[in-house]
């Protein structure tokens, strides 16, 4: 058994705990994504993905400004268009 398995420390011993794991999960990523990056830098298409990223961020941003910034019609009016056409309709 670790010296840590089936004891809790005191607080400043859990922040430090806490602290050092996330230190060492934040260079663990860093580690991968400067490897990715390397990994794209040699690419002889480059400039291919940079565009397709950019079109695809520019999508995403568009599908993120229409699903919030769309205001959905007031609930009176639908109710008033519906009764407006069932009028029409005759069945009113």
């Amino acid at each position: 058994m670790t010296r840590s398995e089936g004891r809790h420390g005191g607080p400043e011993e859990q922040a430090v705990l806490l602290v050092a794991g996330l230190a060492d999960l934040a260079v663990s990523t860093l580690g991968s994504a400067v490897s990715a990056v390397r990994g794209l830098l040699r690419r002889s298409d480059t400039g291919e993905l940079a565009a397709e990223a950019e079109r695809d961020l520019r999508a995403r941003g568009r599908l993120v400004l229409d699903r919030y910034a769309a205001v959905p019609p007031a609930h009176l009016e639908v109710l008033a268009r519906h009764a407006t056409a069932r009028r029409a309709a005759g069945d009113g």
